[in-house]
């Protein structure tokens, strides 16, 4: 599972105890196809376990996401072709744009190598989830239906997700 430079290193133990079988994991809660709570950069911000479920299920259009900003309605849930991050400006158009998800296949909707982090800032500040981490190699952009349901750990700054997209 692809993790984030410096997280730990995603641990699975398998056993077997009393006839039954085993599976420990240990991982960041950001390994992986994961969300981002606004938690994760917010002092008092909501935690995953409070992500409201209208976030994470309905209509969702995947966008190739270039250097030119992509048309965007009030309130999309949008997941982007980038393999890159999100420049602040399309950051900024999101927040603007009230996004209430914004997805990307990269493990970060920032730079790996960003000291300060603002798409996180800008996007979680103005209330929009983030989903990091997306497999969207095999997705043309388009419009289809979304289930992206984080594991839901009390007070977490986030959680593996489970992202599946049906066409429409």
């Amino acid at each position: 599972m692809p993790r984030y430079p410096g997280d730990p290193e995603v641990l699975i133990k398998r056993s077997v105890e009393n006839g039954c079988s085993l599976t420990t994991l240990s991982m960041s809660a950001h390994t992986g196809t994961h969300m981002d709570a606004p938690l994760h950069f917010l002092a008092g911000g909501a935690s995953i376990d409070e992500i409201p479920m209208e976030v994470c299920i309905g209509l969702a259009r995947v966008i190739e996401l270039g250097s030119a900003l992509p048309e965007i309605q009030t309130g999309e849930r949008i997941l982007c072709k980038a393999k890159s991050a999100l420049t602040e400006a399309q950051a900024r158009l999101f927040a603007a744009r009230g996004t209430l998800l914004a997805g990307i296949d990269s493990l970060s909707v920032d730079p790996l190598d960003s000291a300060t982090l603002p798409a996180h800032h800008i996007l979680l500040h103005a209330g929009v989830w983030i989903v990091e981490g997306l497999d969207l190699s095999q997705v043309e952009p388009g419009e289809y239906d979304l289930i992206c349901l984080p594991l839901r750990i009390a007070e977490a700054d986030g959680a593996p997700a489970r992202a599946l997209l049906r066409a429409r």
